[in-house]
């Protein structure tokens, strides 16, 4: 399953999300369509927030980043550790957003290569500005839009363990379970795994 995506700037409105992404998978797996997971979501607040606004807006991606997953991979996040769901929602993030791709194949790949532990503000700026420079689409996003895509970035790589804390940028190796592994070789998703530090 590949989709053409251009750079976009939906992830400032969902972010990482792992237990709106698990609560959307186990729906999908019992035979629930898109439009009864909408009803179920939207009507029975399954995720429980106290606003439905956020949940309107990034319901969309979620279940975009889950129609993503192939069978295997599904079945591993809602069965498996919270790790194990932590690293397959990484994937489908990647997968999904273009941009959040190349900065973790950009950045991300080379520093662990290179067993180089720390994300510095200068890196995550150097990014966004040879992007801006390369996409006119990019090039007009508004200064808060761009603050609020790095922050969003730091925040998943926070999430997903990469980042070991924000203030002092330091960053730790994913264990990538073998599950995770083999399933991404055996569909070709090899790319994705590089990005992560394998």
């Amino acid at each position: 399953m590949t989709m053409d995506i251009e750079y976009s700037s939906v992830l400032t409105g969902a972010g990482f999300m792992l237990y709106e992404v698990k609560q959307v998978a186990k729906l999908k797996e019992q035979g629930y369509s898109d439009k009864e997971i909408r009803y179920k979501v939207l009507e029975e607040n399954i995720f429980q927030y106290d606003k439905l606004t956020s949940v309107k807006r990034a319901l969309p991606y979620i279940l975009k980043r889950v129609d993503l997953l192939d069978d295997s991979l599904r079945r591993l996040l809602i069965e498996e550790s919270f790790e194990v769901g932590k690293v397959i929602n990484l994937y489908a993030i990647m997968k999904f957003d273009l941009l959040f791709f190349e900065f973790m194949q950009d950045v991300m790949q080379e520093k662990l290569n290179n067993n180089n532990y720390f994300l510095d503000k200068v890196d995550v700026n150097a990014f966004f500005e040879e992007k801006m420079e390369q996409s006119e689409f990019m090039s007009s996003w508004s200064e808060s839009t761009v603050a609020k895509l790095k922050q969003v970035f730091k925040k998943i790589l926070l999430q997903v363990g990469l980042l070991k804390d924000l203030k002092s940028g330091e960053l730790s190796r994913l264990l990538i379970d073998d599950r995770i592994r083999d399933q991404l070789q055996r569909i070709g998703d090899i790319k994705y795994l590089k990005a992560m530090g394998e």
